[in-house]
């Protein structure tokens, strides 16, 4: 039996010690979901400098009812980063030293010491040059975090996703969604389908509609919002008769980005309750054009959690928008997949 201890302990070691190359790791990185382990000097934390970082990356996510924080926050001496420390997923070291640098920059190093880990280093001469530069680029870390921690779930949702989401949307509009697991239930009208996981707590909801696409007009901030209130309306009630969920206009942003290399228009915001329920949370939605049908989708969450955070249950599902794709980028994203086995294999 002690034999058998032994090699179990010695395989254990000779494996971690194969994570600490770079490169040649087999194991996943560590750590929660939008934590961040922070190595620093010590007087440079306790001062000025380390404030200027705390509050960058414990800054607010906007479009939620209540303030939260981005990021969770672990501070070790560099001394003290050693071990399992080094397989966090997430790890900011801080390099202050004027002999080594003129100005300050943040370099990202992807699997530094196991797979699925993302290293930032901030290097400047001195403190005041870094919270100067942090000044400069607001939400530059948070920003670098956050994209990682998407696409981590994502990587996720690919694997492990609800099958009555994905042949739901895929049956009424013909695209393909990677919804979490749990959503499983849905509400079908000729151009919506809304699907839930009906959670007494942590409820997470999706919305998928289309209407017709007429011009670059469409994506404006009182077009789209416009489409989601006559939409809500009619398919998502309060509880009191005549009661219907609305946005609150007060609150709410348009933006625009890419997916998968097109035009999508976003809308973040927060959901109220008209007529008398006394309900709201965050939302964001997606908006595409699908050419070929002459039509825009729309794919939204929206999250409903009272007195509680939120930040991780709309950022799992916009992530969760991100992976929808109409039938030309399922074909693109197929052929990827056949690529990547192939290359593996050889």
């Amino acid at each position: 039996m002690k034999s058998i201890i032994f090699i179990t302990l010695l395989s254990l070691i000779v494996g971690l010690s194969a994570c600490g190359r770079s490169g040649s790791s087999t194991s996943r990185a560590t750590g929660i979901a939008y934590e961040v382990i922070v190595v620093m000097d010590k007087a440079a934390w306790d001062g000025t400098t380390g404030s200027a970082v705390k509050e960058e990356l414990t800054s607010p996510v906007p479009f939620l009812p209540q303030a939260e924080s981005s990021m969770r926050i672990t501070y070790v001496r560099p001394d003290q980063f050693d071990g399992l420390l080094k397989y966090v997923r997430n790890i900011l070291i801080v390099n202050i030293d004027r002999n080594l640098y003129t100005k300050a920059s943040a370099l990202k190093e992807s699997d530094k010491w196991t797979n699925g880990q993302l290293v930032i280093y901030l290097n400047a001469p001195d403190g005041q040059t870094v919270e100067t530069f942090l000044t400069e680029n607001p939400h530059l870390l948070v920003d670098y975090y956050t994209k990682e921690e998407m696409k981590r779930t994502r990587d996720f949702l690919s694997k492990t996703y609800s099958h009555v989401v994905m042949e739901k949307v895929k049956e009424k509009f013909g695209i393909t969604l990677n919804a979490p697991s749990e959503i499983k239930s849905s509400k079908d009208s000729m151009d919506c389908l809304w699907l839930s996981n009906d959670a007494a707590h942590g409820r997470m909801d999706l919305l998928v509609y289309s209407f017709p696409f007429v011009d670059r007009n469409t994506f404006t901030l009182d077009y789209l919002v416009a489409q989601r209130d006559s939409i809500t309306k009619r398919m998502i009630p309060g509880a009191f008769a005549g009661s219907y969920m609305s946005t609150e206009k007060r609150v709410v942003d348009y933006s625009a980005t890419t997916l998968h290399g097109k035009y999508c228009g976003v809308l973040r915001g927060l959901w109220r309750m008209e007529g008398g329920d006394m309900m709201g949370g965050p939302f964001v939605s997606y908006a595409r054009v699908d050419e070929e049908n002459k039509r825009v989708i729309v794919t939204e969450g929206f999250v409903f959690e009272p007195q509680k955070e939120k930040k991780n249950y709309i950022r799992r599902l916009e992530a969760a928008l991100q992976t929808t794709r109409f039938p030309d980028e399922q074909e693109s994203k197929q052929a990827e997949i056949v690529a990547a086995t192939e290359n593996k294999n050889e």
